[in-house]
């Protein structure tokens, strides 16, 4: 393993956490930026506009990943991420808003992409299992700390909480002090004795894109529906939706730091069939719940489903991938998460009543379940066939 400071990983994991935070900064204040900006009747866009920025421009930027290194794109991507963010709260005008949040989407596309390629080419085997299952953790401890920001931020005026935008240039800065060109110098190396690249997508490759994109789809349902539902039916102010919103990262980050070991006693297939389980009780219960209680027990489930599908699916892609072509990989692995988070505004918007719609989600959740859990039985028989 290449020799990493704390202090880089650190920079690696906050850099990380700003992914999600493109689009969940801002979700405790949704329903009040939405009608400054012009997006009173869809809302929900704010949101995943960026996500279509990433699925449009991610094979772009896989490739420069390839070609240039991930320690160069990363910071390429950190401080257009800041100032496009901040830019957002700004604008007067719907349709540069819409532009502007698109934009957002390309430099979080190189954020993500080129941070997994360096943990990817920094660390190897159970190493880079944890590290990516860190990163996981970061990305919703990130959460609970932004949204819970953005919403105490969002009480006082709506602009604020687009501030938070500007932890991109402090992740820049300590980017380029603690990760070093060695990252880059590995990757030269490494490509240099590789003597074959995979030009196709493998089916394994492909169900991991899939899952992700619905895995994505299915979280951010609830995050796009929780801060319209929460004050709604249970009467939650705009800080009270954030720290509910933050409760679920929390759960997530514990989710996360236990599925390398989940994995371990049950399967990488397996795992990743119970984290979408997971979203389905948690989808079902948000369907049903009449109290506060049940309402935690709900968020509960959908951590859980978060840290058990998002980290595996991201280290399974690094698995699927060599270092010629870790950077377009993990940009196809990019398109499906992002991916998945515009897709969730469809299904919000298909003027149905929340509930609803969270129980259709469910019922996704629960049918991609079940196809998984027979896909990992499946390889399991295949697997003692062969050893026999």
């Amino acid at each position: 393993m290449n020799q990493v400071s704390k202090f880089g990983i650190f920079a690696l994991l906050l850099s990380s956490s700003l992914t999600i935070m493109v689009g969940t900064v801002i979700a405790p204040s949704l329903k009040e930026i939405s009608v400054h900006l012009g997006f009173e009747e869809n809302p929900g866009l704010l949101i995943t506009l960026p996500s279509l920025g990433v699925v449009i421009f991610a094979p772009f930027v896989g490739k420069l990943i390839d070609r240039k290194g991930p320690y160069l794109m990363i910071r390429w991507g950190l401080i257009p991420y800041a100032l496009l963010g901040l830019l957002g709260g700004l604008l007067t005008n719907p349709y540069l808003v819409v532009i502007d949040r698109i934009l957002l989407g390309v430099a979080t596309a190189s954020i993500q992409a080129a941070g997994t390629g360096l943990i990817a080419l920094l660390f190897i085997g159970d190493d880079r299992l944890k590290m990516i299952a860190w990163q996981g953790m970061s990305i919703e401890l990130g959460g609970v700390v932004f949204l819970s920001f953005g919403g105490l931020l969002g009480a006082f005026c709506w602009k604020y909480p687009f501030l938070i935008y500007l932890m991109g240039l402090v992740c820049a800065l300590l980017i380029s002090i603690s990760v070093k060109r060695n990252a880059d110098t590995l990757r030269k190396k490494v490509v240099a004795v590789e003597s074959t690249e995979r030009t196709k997508i493998s089916r394994h490759l492909l169900i991991i894109i899939l899952s992700a994109a619905f895995a994505m789809m299915l979280f951010f349902v609830a995050f796009v529906c929780l801060p319209l539902f929460l004050p709604s039916s249970f009467h939650y102010s705009e800080a009270e939706t954030g720290y509910f919103m933050a409760f679920i990262s929390i759960v997530a980050v514990i989710a996360a730091s236990q599925m390398p070991r989940v994995t371990r006693y049950l399967s990488k297939d397996f795992t990743l069939s119970m984290g979408f389980f997971a979203f389905a009780i948690g989808l079902t219960i948000l369907f049903l719940t009449t109290s506060n209680i049940t309402l935690f027990i709900g968020a509960v489930a959908m951590g859980t489903g978060f840290g058990f599908t998002v980290p595996l699916l991201n280290h399974m892609t690094v698995e699927e991938s060599s270092s010629s072509n870790l950077g377009r990989y993990l940009s196809y692995y990019s398109m499906a998460i992002f991916g998945g988070q515009f897709l969730s505004s469809f299904i919000t918007e298909l003027n149905y009543e929340m509930r609803t719609t969270f129980l259709i989600a469910a019922v996704l959740a629960c049918a991609i379940s079940v196809a998984l859990y027979i896909i990992a039985s499946i390889n399991r028989i295949h697997v003692f066939n062969n050893n026999l």
